[in-house]
């Protein structure tokens, strides 16, 4: 089963109401936050391939590398498997970025039948990818598929945030915080667009970029 699928404001509107009547701590968040972005955007290979150019710089960074793989004609999966290493890394692509594109690019991932998948068989197709971990996966489920149920227990800023909100003495390990968000289903994507902006808010506050 596939499950409910996010896709506007309104959608975001519900699960945070569900959220904050399930947990105060919640409410208190979107109290302090107002309304919860919704974040989608276009699923594709193009999702994944910008998720791999953003891996360990800048967004900045990772735009211009974009910007600069149009510009050139090397946006699509055909153009990336065909291009020279040279070609790509000309573009601002490291050497082993080049190898996650282009093994993407190559893999003949049927982007429209993961929209059908339940979450795990998205993860069992994806992972095997080089460059493509299970974060990776958990954002692409969550920010491009729109899948309402998915959470992200490795993303350091959703610890922080939970740490921060739920008065915790430190942040949450991978078991604990499997346990905690499983509390927050079938809306746990909706809680992790509230401890991002939870975290944004408080970081803004102590006058620290998030």
């Amino acid at each position: 089963m596939v499950g409910r699928i996010i896709t506007c404001d309104a959608d975001i509107a519900e699960g945070a109401a569900w959220l904050a009547r399930a947990e105060p701590r919640f409410a208190h968040a979107l109290e302090l936050t107002g309304p919860w972005p919704l974040r989608r955007r276009e699923d594709g290979f193009e999702a994944l391939r910008d998720a791999i150019l953003g891996q360990q710089v800048s967004v900045a960074a990772a735009n211009s590398i974009r910007n600069k793989l149009l510009t050139a004609g090397l946006g699509a999966p055909d153009a990336i498997a065909c291009a020279s290493e040279d070609d790509l890394r000309g573009c601002g692509l490291s050497r082993q970025k080049v190898r996650y594109v282009q093994a993407l690019a190559s893999a003949g991932i049927d982007f429209d039948a993961l929209r059908l998948l339940p979450d795990e068989e998205v993860v069992a197709t994806l992972l095997p990818l080089p460059g493509i971990g299970r974060w990776t996966v958990e954002m692409y489920l969550i920010f491009a598929l729109g899948r309402a149920d998915v959470f992200a227990v490795d993303d350091l800023a959703l610890a922080e945030g939970a740490r921060m909100l739920f008065d915790l003495p430190e942040r949450p390990k991978r078991k604990e915080f499997n346990a905690l968000s499983a509390t927050w289903a079938p809306w746990r994507a909706v809680a992790a667009r509230g401890l991002w902006a939870y975290y944004a808010w408080a970081k803004q506050r102590e006058g620290v970029a998030p």
